[in-house]
């Protein structure tokens, strides 16, 4: 066991050189999305702050309920805990570590089970560096889902066949750890290993499953309890935030549109037959400018199913000659096909189904995540065609099989060919169809040479298998910029970075805080990986880089996922940059990848003045940003549906006038005063100081959330909703402190005693104007 372990570690090292030795960076979401995101919560900890919400997206956002905010991501929380600025390298070795701590576990489970050393190293170099797990790398949620996969199925194996509540309480904990990640990958695996405990059950006869059932009633108890305490109040908050939030649930054209289609198939031959690894205007498969005609909405690498070309072979083979329905192995072949149905969504009728029945499936929008689980299981039906192949005797499979392995495969790259001339593309697809070829005939010859040594020599045998797996994968699913970009083309998010736009905008909001001003910016246009570093800067943001938002701010302001030029959408209460929103917010300044009103053709010239040029883009200023406390002695009524949906915020002075739903406290003496000053303002906590001659309202332009309380001099008072969005509290005369607290516990528990999922709001009619 220890000397496969240190082998596979070897094989491992090998695999991730090219990020271990920092030549490239994982891409995309692990930069754009993950990487500010523990960036935040580090600098949080080592700050003494909570990372529970943060001020820096979306002008606030709880993270604490964010599935994809990695505070309850173990290795992250970790990274977090022991350095106080992550950065590319860390982030990605974090990432590989867990990895092949999923490895290791397959390594031990295929040991368990009896399996050649050679076998469990290569099942789990596939598991590790294969399919979704190497192509999909960069979000980052779904990769430790299924390491914690790997690692809770090899425990949860131990503690089924050894009755061992040990291990079972240690599976229920890091079932726990897949779980908190909130993803799809983490759901389905729940279904995964609940089909497991119950195959386990009832897999050897009816006689023999009332003494399994009994036997592993402990364990199972064990890791229940353990894994339900450690999730319940994540998973709480992450609900009670879905259905506050742009996405309660996703319908079944919404989840569909996130299909695997049919013919990514062919990328189990080759991973870059379509060109997955370019540019995406390179890219032919579907969906792409080329076959465009789909209707899906997923990304080019999202489809890649390449295992290894001996892994395809094996599987094959193990398909055909009825070895993969043997009772120790018939479960996961069942399993992948369900995991294949499911990923192609809505190209099959089973997908319908499963959206309508069963819980939790329509909170996510891609079935297509299913791959991450396929290259789980087909690693495991390749592993143990590789042990067949090292172990047996005589032949591990028969002529027929390989011949009908051969066809398949043949028929599988004329398909490939077919769509290359179909659609023009041999241009592209020309050099990794060779590649391809090359590879699938090298295996086959490397699984016949594997054979004749396998009687004399089956040391040799083993590691001339591993050795194929290692370069096949690390030169076919290692490459490209898919899996691996220059850490250059990140450099704003880099440890210790000095990028100007970002330094720039940092000393302007800096020497513009006051007692009452704390200005925000906006990024947009500037890059794919810019709007979410703002998290890593320290600037308060009115957007970033995220799927899921509170409904209330998408509708106020328009927020999308990201902030993209061409993403950036106004709503009917902004639709523009020159719009009382926009002043409330405090957006001061800017930073715009292009000329201004190339986004915003409204802007007049002058109202928004170029303050800075840069290598990025071009930073303005709105002179009409308000503070960020205000008080005010009048208030006028308004119906703040009607505002969100019809827009026309009214031209009052919002410096002394607020607006209030329901019913209204007749407006203070005109000649009232008031003043309000911050004193503290933390991530999660907010002191303001206020004095006024007659009382009035204080006004802190903070988006309003159902789990932030306020206290007036100590004491709970209720917090209103102002201006549509924001957080108000009415205050007496004279001199009062008032703290605003962030507490989600007991946010969520007056939710759900209330029966209140937050800040409601009811489209409504418009009257066409005259």
């Amino acid at each position: 066991m220890r000397h496969a372990g240190l082998l596979f570690l070897l094989c491992w090292f090998v695999l991730a050189w090219p990020w271990l030795s920092g030549h490239v960076t994982i891409p995309y979401d692990a930069k754009a999305h993950f990487l500010p995101q523990v960036q935040f919560f580090a600098h949080a900890l080592w700050q003494g702050e909570s990372p529970f919400w943060t001020p820096f997206v979306f002008s606030g956002h709880p993270q604490v309920a964010d599935p994809q905010s990695l505070i309850f991501s173990p290795p992250f929380a970790l990274l977090a805990l022991f350095d106080p600025a992550p950065g590319l390298w860390s982030a990605d070795v974090t990432t590989l570590i867990t990895i092949a701590a999923g490895g290791l576990a397959l390594v031990i489970w295929a040991r368990d089970q009896g399996w050649e050393t050679g076998a469990a190293i290569f099942t789990a170099l596939a598991f590790c560096f294969g399919a979704a797990m190497s192509w999909r790398i960069q979000h980052i949620g779904q990769v430790v889902s299924l390491s914690m996969l790997a690692i809770t199925f090899m425990l949860l194996s131990r503690a089924l066949s050894r009755g061992s509540w040990l291990c079972g309480l240690a599976a229920g904990i890091t079932a726990s750890f897949m779980v908190l990640e909130r993803d799809q990958v983490a759901l389905i695996s729940v279904y995964f290993l609940t089909g497991y405990v119950v195959w386990h059950w009832f897999s050897a006869g009816v006689h023999h499953s009332g003494r399994r059932i009994s036997s592993s009633l402990p364990p199972l108890i064990a890791g229940s309890i353990a894994g339900t305490v450690l999730v319940a109040i994540p998973i709480l908050l992450t609900w009670l935030l879905a259905q506050m939030s742009n996405r309660p649930e996703i319908d079944f054209i919404g989840a569909g549109r996130g299909s695997l289609h049919p013919a990514l198939m062919v990328t189990w031959l080759g991973p870059d037959l379509f060109g997955a690894s370019g540019d995406m205007e390179d890219y032919w498969g579907p969906p792409s400018f080329v076959w465009h005609d789909t209707g899906l909405y997923i990304a080019q690498n999202m489809g890649v199913l390449y295992i290894g070309a001996v892994s395809f072979w094996l599987m094959l083979a193990g398909l055909f000659s009825g070895s993969l329905w043997h009772r120790e192995i018939r479960f996961y072949t069942i399993a992948m096909l369900i995991m294949l149905i499911y990923a192609l969504g809505w190209y099959t009728p089973v997908f319908r189904l499963m959206h309508m029945w069963l819980p939790g499936i329509d909170l996510f929008r891609r079935p297509a995540d299913a791959v991450f689980l396929i290259g789980f299981l087909t690693a495991i039906l390749a592993g143990h065609g590789a042990n067949r192949l090292l172990r047996s005797a005589t032949a591990p499979f028969s002529r027929d099989a390989w011949l009908s392995a051969g066809v398949v495969i043949t028929l599988g790259f004329a398909y490939a060919a077919y769509l290359a001339t179909h659609f023009h593309q041999w241009h592209e697809a020309l050099e990794p169809f060779v590649i391809s070829v090359a590879f699938i005939l090298c295996a086959a010859a490397v699984i016949a040479l594997v054979r004749w040594l396998q009687p004399i020599r089956p040391h040799l045998a083993a590691a001339l298998l591993v050795a194929f797996a290692v370069l096949d994968l690390g030169f076919q699913n290692g490459h490209g910029g898919a899996v691996g970009l220059p850490p250059s083309t990140y450099e704003v998010l880099a440890h210790g970075s000095v990028n100007e736009t970002m330094v720039d905008l940092k000393r302007r909001v800096q020497s513009g805080q006051t007692a009452t001003q704390r200005d925000r910016v906006e990024l947009i246009g500037l890059g794919f990986h810019w709007p979410n570093a703002s998290l890593t800067y320290g600037l308060e943001n009115t957007l970033g880089y995220n799927p899921v938002r509170l409904a209330l701010y998408s509708a106020a302001t328009g927020a999308g996922d990201t902030s993209g030029m061409h993403e950036r959408k106004f709503s009917p209460l902004m639709p523009s940059y020159a719009s009382p929103l926009a002043n409330l917010l405090g957006l001061r300044y800017i930073a715009s990848g292009v000329p201004l009103e190339k986004i915003d053709p409204s802007v007049t010239p002058g109202a928004f003045p170029l303050v800075a040029r840069t290598v990025d883009g071009y930073i303005y200023e709105n002179p009409k940003a308000l503070p960020r406390v205000l008080f005010a002695t009048r208030v006028q009524q308004a119906d703040f549906d009607k505002l969100l949906s019809c827009g026309g915020m009214p031209d009052i002075n919002y410096r002394n006038t607020v607006l209030l739903e329901g019913p209204t406290t007749p407006s203070l003496p005109s000649n009232a005063t008031g003043s309000a000053a911050i004193r503290e303002y933390h991530n999660s906590e907010i002191v303001i100081d206020t004095t006024s001659s007659d009382g009035g309202w204080l006004i802190l332009n903070d988006v309003w959330h159902p789990w932030w309380f306020v206290e007036i001099d100590g004491k709970p008072a209720p917090m209103l909703r102002s201006n549509v969005l924001f957080r108000a509290v009415a205050v007496p005369a004279g001199t009062h402190s008032v703290r605003f607290n962030f507490r989600p516990l007991r946010g969520a528990i007056e939710q759900l005693t209330h029966g209140s999922w937050g800040p409601g709001f009811q489209p409504v009619g418009c009257a066409p104007s005259r």
